[in-house]
């Protein structure tokens, strides 16, 4: 048991605040990073080839994966509200130079690729604040709030860039985030405060130690979000085509993944809410890596039988999926500690960007050579890989 100088946490009111900031800011750098797949359509049509205009979309998820680990490392050494307020500075000047560049397809690229550097700032550094200010038995309901950041984020972009982007021009869709980014670098500036925290001076040795030389917990964490990813983006990405596959209008079927995504988004809060209630993170995403490989069996046996009501079963895969972020999350941020959190976040989420970008080729590949009950299938092997990975205990650094 580990005794510190720093008082532990409570949900009080400037706990919500600095959630609330956190959900903001992580939505807004979400906002900047799928606003250029949603150009596409424009750019296209304005004459750039669709190649050009992918690796354009591809730009800001390639910076995140260059500098989340970094973001994570300043912020174990700063804090989180220089790295959030100071990010967002960084994203706000990065999309300005996009605005500026929309002319040149070489530069608006480069500042498509600055963005998603400086947005990483706002992953790792938005849920360690969280982690930071809320007590252990609030955790998991806390940071599954912090997951609707990505749906809001995302939605919030679909509803905006494109329709601006074709009838005002690129420069017009990238106006929001600007003006969204700027106004909350200044509100995270004011109202977020870094977590009571011990110094390195009065922590404990095992706090201030690398945790990923003192065990293979962490290790095994990221390694089941990184299999558990794969059927998520797999649904995320495919679930429209395979809806209009069974002979669902396209705009029907948009509609329907959009609001698949939102009842997942809340079925990560009530699993959130669940991992407090039954004080443990790995007994829940056990649980929900056995559920994620049984609803992709289900999904292909829907594909290969033609049974109805293929959307309700995509809606509960959907819900499914995503319930492990949060869980995987809070345990690697408990498990690193107040010394290694950020650098960890950011290992976390980096192994997941990764297989996700491999994800669109690759289970679209399965899809042209195999169809999709096959593919399914075999995405769902992936969660059964995980099981015996994910730990049997929780550790924690409280």
């Amino acid at each position: 048991m580990t005794t510190t100088t720093a008082p532990r946490p409570t949900a009080n009111r400037r706990a919500w605040t600095m959630l609330a900031l956190g959900v903001a800011a992580q939505a807004a750098g979400t906002l900047v990073v799928s606003a250029p797949a949603l150009l596409i359509p424009s750019l296209h049509a304005h004459g750039m080839p669709l190649p050009a205009a992918g690796l354009l979309a591809a730009a800001p998820t390639f910076g995140m994966v260059l500098t989340l680990i970094a973001w994570g490392a300043i912020t174990d050494r700063f804090g989180e509200r220089a790295v959030i307020a100071g990010g967002l500075v960084l994203t706000t000047l990065a999309v300005a130079a996009a605005w500026a560049a929309a002319g040149d397809t070489v530069l608006l690229g480069l500042a498509f690729l600055a963005a998603g550097m400086t947005s990483a700032s706002t992953n790792a550094a938005s849920g360690r604040v969280v982690v930071g200010w809320f007590p252990k038995e609030r955790r998991g309901l806390a940071m599954g709030i912090r997951q609707m950041s990505q749906p809001l984020g995302v939605t919030l972009a679909a509803v905006t860039v494109p329709q601006l982007a074709e009838t005002a021009g690129v420069r017009a869709s990238l106006v929001l985030p600007v003006a969204l980014c700027a106004v909350l670098a200044l509100l995270c500036a004011v109202g977020i405060a870094n977590p009571p925290r011990p110094s390195r001076e009065t922590a404990a040795a095992e706090q201030v130690a690398n945790p990923y030389r003192s065990g293979g917990f962490l290790w095994r964490i990221h390694a089941v979000s990184v299999l558990l990813v794969v059927p998520q983006f797999t649904l995320s990405t495919y679930g429209l085509v395979w809806l209009v596959g069974l002979g669902w209008p396209t705009g029907a079927a948009g509609l329907l993944v959009g609001g698949a995504q939102f009842v997942g988004a809340i079925g990560r809060i009530l699993v959130g809410a669940w991992s407090d209630r039954v004080a443990s993170r790995v007994g829940p995403l056990r649980i929900v890596a056995l559920s994620a490989a049984v609803v992709m069996g289900v999904l292909a046996l829907v594909d290969a039988t033609h049974l109805a009501a293929g959307a309700v079963f995509l809606v509960v895969a959907t819900s499914v999926t995503v319930a492990d972020n949060g869980l995987a999350y809070t345990s690697v941020a408990e498990a690193a500690g107040p010394f290694w959190s950020g650098r960890a976040l950011g290992a976390q989420n980096t192994g997941q960007f990764i297989a996700a970008s491999a994800v669109g080729p690759g289970v679209g590949a399965l899809v042209a050579g195999l169809g999709f009950a096959a593919s399914f299938s075999i995405v769902a092997v992936l969660p059964l890989l995980a099981l015996p990975l994910v730990p049997r205990s929780d550790r924690s650094h409280d």
